[in-house]
């Protein structure tokens, strides 16, 4: 049994579906991961298998037939997906994100009508928060949802960086509506926006322009959502009332947060697994190079930041299931996962010389991929001022 990134005091459940998704990964993503990224193909068998295995309805409760699991169990198997190939695990993610919103903020009517199918994979969900200028100033949202005389609102505006863009059916967003309050944070609504798959007109006034072509995260689709005049129901705002939209994509933000630092670990985890092989295949001066002192510090260094973000990103997940804010631990998480994720990454491509450079090892690909941890879900600038000003509070001089 590896040493790095074990979980203490799982239940046997858990323990059965990490074993599951970990065969899963090793049998049917690592093999196929590199030539479908080079490709930028949408890894369409690999996403009915999760289908099977149930990881579409993880979190979902039992009632609307998912498995009931814990984000815990969830962000444990996002670094086992993010360990055979990161853009895997992005294909669930915002889908979790918008059943996350769905179970904590949605009406009666609203889970009914959703969550059976997301537990499925039949509707996959895309969260959709930022804008071509907006970044992480939420406040600045410009997408306006206007009230109609019959009690409907007219959608107009352009969103950004939409994971499964093309793929989802159902979008999770966040739009400025004029509730006459005096903070613009109370002055925003959550919509749950239906659409076709695909590329084009989706739906009438929603249109999906193509996909964006990155340096890295290939396979699943990252795209604009262009609105004009979409025409929607009142009952499509999250939880049936308007005016709560910042405060219902802050907590899905939460759990997005746990779920790019499991990404990071998973991505941390792979390199040092292929980094510390690669010491010991590879001679120089009449020994393998994970004898000499540089590369085993390395070694040494790579496998601390592993531990370390594994075991920060399991103390946000298990807070979170308390249903305590953890907007700090999450922060934390995020930041200190994604970094040292960067860094391990790093060292893995050293240690492999030339050969790293070459599109036929994986730590090219994965050089590329964890650039996004750095960004996804808030910089760890944003991060920083989080914990910050929320340690500030805490330790407020009296």
């Amino acid at each position: 049994m590896p040493r790095l990134c074990q979980t203490d005091d799982l239940t046997e459940d858990q323990t059965e579906i990490l074993k599951a998704v970990r065969q899963f990964v090793d049998e049917r993503i690592i093999p196929v991961a590199q030539e479908l990224e080079h490709k930028d193909e949408y890894p369409t068998d690999i996403i009915e298998g999760l289908k099977e295995l149930g990881v579409f309805g993880l979190t979902i409760p039992e009632e609307f037939g998912g498995l009931g699991e814990s984000l815990l169990t969830y962000a444990l198997v996002v670094e086992e997906i993010a360990r055979g190939w990161m853009s895997v695990s992005g294909v669930i993610n915002t889908h979790f994100i918008v059943a996350y919103m769905l179970m904590k903020h949605g009406t009666d009517e609203q889970k009914q009508k959703y969550l059976p199918r997301m537990a499925t994979g039949e509707v996959r969900g895309a969260f959709s928060m930022s804008e071509p200028g907006l970044g992480s100033d939420v406040s600045a949202v410009s997408t306006k949802a206007t009230r109609q005389d019959d009690g409907s609102y007219s959608i107009t505006g352009q969103k950004m960086w939409l994971t499964n863009g093309a793929t989802s059916t159902l979008v999770a967003l966040l739009t400025k509506t004029d509730e006459g309050a005096d903070s613009v944070y109370k002055n925003m609504t959550t919509f749950l926006v239906e659409k076709e798959p695909g590329f084009g007109e989706t739906a009438q006034g929603v249109t999906v322009p193509g996909k964006i072509d990155k340096m890295g995260y290939k396979g699943v689709e990252t795209t604009e959502l262009i609105l004009e005049g979409h025409q929607i129901a009142a009952e499509q705002i999250l939880g049936g009332e308007p005016g709560k939209g910042f405060f219902q994509m802050m907590d899905g933000v939460e759990v997005g947060r746990v779920n790019v630092a499991a990404r990071a670990c998973g991505l941390a985890w792979r390199a040092f697994e292929l980094g510390v092989a690669y010491a010991q295949q590879r001679h120089t001066f009449g020994k393998p190079i994970a004898e000499h002192q540089a590369v085993l510090f390395r070694i040494a260094e790579m496998a601390t930041k592993v531990e370390v973000a594994h075991n920060m990103m399991v103390r946000a997940a298990r807070l979170k299931d308390t249903g305590k804010r953890m907007d700090v631990e999450a922060g934390m998480a995020k930041m200190v996962a994604s970094e040292y994720a960067s860094e391990v990454v790093e060292a893995s491509f050293r240690i492999h010389g030339g050969y790293g450079y070459s599109k036929e090892y994986e730590i090219e690909r994965i050089y590329r991929e964890v650039a996004f941890m750095l960004i996804g879900e808030g910089t760890s600038d944003i991060q920083k001022m989080i914990i910050g000003r929320s340690l500030l509070k805490d330790y407020q001089l009296r």
